[in-house]
Formats: structure tokens, sequence, C-alpha cells
């Protein structure tokens, strides 16, 4: 194998997101998927961090087992809510003890009950001092987030870059986009990028379908356009065969379009369930390497 696709382009860097796991089964769901994806050879996986380190504990403890376990890099999440700086900037120094040297730096979402993110006594202000602070210590590879469709609470995409940039000149490595479902968004997106002068990598969030009526919901929370001829598509997917099939198609042309862009990283939001972004990994070219074995964490 000469590590190309189909088209010719080469296959392209693929990582991972899963979060911590809330029960003995979900337990058992999270590090499936992991056995079933670590073989792709990820260029790295990311878990989650609840509002206020609400899932700070389960987040190292999963971290420590696909470390441990499936030998994978590892970039813990991180947010500002509801902490101050020495317990935010504690979980960062845990992090590099478990040699965790990949941060998702993210201001994090309101907490449940509120409308808008409201600083910490004596937490920071947001993700671009956040940024600062972790760059500081010179440990860690730091992501940040960013917003093909635009940010919910930004007034317009300029403000929006403008922000993208200060996180990024902050010391961020690069950043993640949020899910997106029309290509169109993250070109012009990365265009406008390149405009204001960022030349960090925007790397794509994709999302295969699980449930379409869940990711509607979602998608509308976080302001990401569904376009109409999707709700035609999954309308006609009578069954999970259907379902599936038509999901893996739908993220496979958008991440082959991609790549055909110039795109060559590509991250997957797993929702913890493999098959969909196993296939469509397996659809890109991505082979699983047979001499990738991982010890049994059960």
């Amino acid at each position: 194998m000469d590590g190309s696709v189909p088209n010719g382009r080469n296959q392209p860097r693929i990582s991972f997101e899963f979060f911590p796991p809330r029960t003995p089964r979900a337990s058992m769901a999270l590090w499936e998927s992991v056995q079933r994806l670590a073989p792709l050879g990820p260029d790295f996986v990311s878990v989650t961090y609840g509002a206020g380190g609400t899932t700070r504990d389960r987040t190292m403890a999963a971290i420590l087992a696909i470390r441990d376990c499936a030998r994978l890099n590892v970039a813990g999440h991180l947010t500002c809510v509801g902490a101050t700086k020495d317990e935010v900037l504690k979980v960062a120094r845990s992090y590099a003890k478990l040699g965790c040297h990949r941060i998702v730096a993210l201001r994090g979402d309101p907490p449940t009950g509120h409308d808008r993110f409201e600083v910490h006594p004596g937490g920071f202000e947001g993700s671009v001092e956040l940024v600062e602070a972790l760059a500081e210590m010179g440990q860690f590879r730091i992501w940040i987030a960013a917003y093909p469709d635009g940010h919910p609470e930004a007034s317009n995409m300029k403000a929006d870059i403008e922000h993208l940039k200060r996180k990024l000149d902050a010391g961020a490595t690069g950043a993640i986009t949020q899910l997106f479902f029309q290509n169109e968004s993250y070109l012009r997106f990365r265009d406008a990028c390149a405009d204001a002068g960022i030349t960090q990598p925007i790397v794509p969030g994709i999302l295969p379908i699980e449930d379409f009526d869940k990711t509607v919901r979602f998608a509308q929370s976080c302001g990401t356009p569904v376009p109409d001829w999707m709700f035609k598509a999954y309308d006609n997917a009578w069954d999970e065969d259907s379902h599936d099939m038509l999901s893996t198609a739908i993220a496979t042309e958008q991440c082959d379009e991609l790549m055909a862009e110039g795109v060559e990283d590509l991250h997957f939001y797993t929702l913890n369930k493999s098959e969909l972004v196993f296939q469509v990994c397996r659809a890109l070219g991505v082979e699983p390497v047979p001499a990738h074995t991982a010890a049994s964490c059960g």
C-alpha cells in the first residue's frame, strides 16, 4: 500500500473525539469504540471535559485508559466555566503528569439555567486568557475551537475571526471546527481566516450522523444550518441499515470534497460510537494497521 486513496490524493491525517462515560455500560461502549478506531492510526484522540470540572475524574480516567491500553496520543479538553484560574491550571498540570501534552482549550458553554457565560470569581475571562496561561506553562500543544457557521454569540463573522486570531496569537497550535454540513461554509471561513493573517491549521470537525433527529436538535442549538436536502434524504431512510448507509455516504462525500480543496486533517466527533466513523475512514483510504494491538482494560 502506498497510502493513497483511489482519487490519487494522500490519505488524510485523522483524529477522534470521545467523551468520558457515566456508567459501567457506557465505559464498555467507549472502550469498544477506542479498540475499533485505534488501528486506524489517529494522530491523536481527545476527551471532553464538563463545565466546572463536572467530569474531571471521569475525563482523567478515560485519558489514562486510552493512553495505557490503546497507546494513543490523547488531548484533554479544558474549560473556564465554574472554576478559578488555579483550579483550571491544576487540571492542566494533572494532564501533564499523565503524559497528556495536548489540550483542547475552550471557554465552555454556560451552565444549565444560564443564558450567557459568566466569569467565575477568580476565573479566566475567556478562552484567550486561558490559552495565554497554558502557553506560558510551555508543556502543551493547544487546540481551540472555530465556528465556520459563526459562533452563536458573535456579532458577525469578522468579529468571530478576530477573536479566533487572538486565541491563535496567544499561543494556540491550531483550531478544530464545530460540526458543519455545508462545505461552502468551511471553505469561506478558511479563506476569510487566511485573509485575516491566520496561518495555523483550521481542522474540519466532521460528525457522521448516528441519529438524524438528535443531530438536527443539536445543530439548531449551536447555530449550524442543516440543508433541506438532508431532511428529504433521511425521510426516505426507512430503517437502520439505510440510515447508516446514507450517513456513511454523506460524511464520506463531505470529507472527499474537503480533501479535494486541500484539507489534510479531519477530526471526527464519534459520540463514543465507532462503526460509522470507521467506515467513513476506510472509504477515504485510511487502512487499519494490522500490527496495532491494544491491551485489554477489562
